[in-house]
């Protein structure tokens, strides 16, 4: 598709000196989501891995655990009123079976690139029960000298970010440290739905011996995401919220914040991390 980046003219101003040149930015175009021909949700996203992003977005929210939940994904042929395909509109349709949880009073139609959840009625109604939950999974621990290098891993493989600067990215990583994935967005929950879609399209949920890094903060609506796809380990290069720490305490998810070389902040779950030899409690 190609729509991942544009050019646009822009007046470079650098120690006195000026010129017009093209600029290279970030594409953010709206995608609709339709549920099996009704519509659900849009939210604005970098395009690029559209199956995978409607497939991770159903899975955060309680529609699909599995490749056999899910029938097909399709672009929408006449979305627009001359009849041409934007490739802007999708729509799942799932597997006959699968039963839909009631939509009507959790979300508004609108979820914007910064934050997906803002049209939940109530904190309960995002509390989604998982069918993985992580209190049960396999155990792993994780060392904090492997942590320390996951920003910088992180941010090797962000291939578009180099181009434009203005990218979020998730990448999820075995307890190792061997990466197994990365997406980008101008949505940082955008770009967790299309690793965990991607996931759920290969038949890899639930990722129960993974750690999520995402750039940026850990905000509430990442962390249900972790949870709802059974990721243990969420690790974040900047802050949580009070939400995030309260629903990781809950649920079992270890919570790394503010990952910057050495130094970091375990908000919960600190049973997974492995201490340095030799280190002291204060």
């Amino acid at each position: 598709m190609g729509r991942v980046t544009e050019r646009r003219k822009v007046l470079r101003i650098r120690d006195g000196a000026v010129s017009a040149r093209p600029d290279t930015l970030v594409a953010e175009e709206p995608l609709e989501i339709r549920l099996n021909g009704k519509p659900l949700a849009i939210t604005m996203r970098t395009p690029g891995d559209d199956f995978a992003l409607a497939a991770g977005f159903l899975v955060s929210e309680g529609v699909l655990a599995s490749a056999s939940d899910l029938q097909n994904i399709v672009y929408c042929a006449g979305a627009t009123a001359d009849g041409s395909n934007t490739y802007n509109v999708v729509d799942v349709k799932t597997a006959p079976g699968v039963t839909l949880p009631d939509f009507a009073l959790e979300r508004n139609v609108y979820t914007s690139s910064s934050c997906g959840l803002c049209g939940k009625a109530s904190l309960d109604a995002v509390r989604t029960t998982t069918r993985w939950p992580i209190a049960d999974s396999p155990r792993l621990r994780v060392t904090t000298e492997l942590l320390a290098e996951l920003p910088d891993r992180l941010r090797t493989a962000q291939r578009v970010f180099d181009r434009t600067g203005g990218l979020h990215a998730a990448a999820l990583f075995t307890e190792d440290g061997e990466l197994l994935d990365v997406k980008e967005d101008v949505g940082r929950h955008n770009a967790v739905d299309k690793l965990v879609g991607r996931a759920l399209q290969s038949g890899g949920l639930p990722l129960s011996r993974t750690v999520l890094m995402v750039s940026g903060r850990a905000s509430f609506e990442l962390a249900q995401k972790a949870v709802m796809a059974g990721i243990p380990v969420l690790a974040a290069v900047s802050a949580p919220s009070s939400l995030a720490v309260d629903l990781a305490a809950e649920t079992g998810l270890t919570l790394v914040g503010f990952l910057r070389g050495s130094s970091m902040n375990v908000y919960a779950g600190e049973d997974r991390i492995a201490l340095p030899q030799g280190a002291v409690r204060g």
